[in-house]
């Protein structure tokens, strides 16, 4: 007979998928050269314009909360997943501009 005395339930059919109580784990920083790329992106996106930020050397919460602030500066609306800052609009002047006075080093990129 098996002993489950020690398993953690890790989904239930009458709440769904179950937190794990561990260690809160750290997210590494992303991989960097260095440098943050701004990007700017027009097809596939129906017409509209995104700038794409990438090459930040900050874990996923930090990011995210730098998309935040990204977004309030330039009043626009974007996102930030997979280490990566998406923002709208042709906004590279002000974010150039910002993250330069955050610190980062920024190449712009594309067209």
């Amino acid at each position: 007979m098996t002993d489950w005395s020690d398993s953690i339930p890790v989904y239930s059919t009458e709440s769904g998928r179950i937190k794990q109580n561990g260690p809160a784990q750290k997210t590494a920083p992303h991989k960097s050269d260095g440098f943050v790329r701004l990007r700017r992106e027009v097809k596939g996106r129906g017409g509209g314009t995104v700038i794409v930020i990438s090459g930040i050397p900050l874990s996923d919460p930090e990011i995210k909360e730098l998309a935040g602030v990204l977004k309030k500066r330039c009043g626009c609306g974007g996102t930030a997943k997979e280490g990566v800052i998406e923002i709208q609009g042709d906004h590279r002047d002000v974010l150039s501009a910002e993250l330069q006075a955050r610190g980062f080093k920024v190449k712009l990129a594309g067209g």
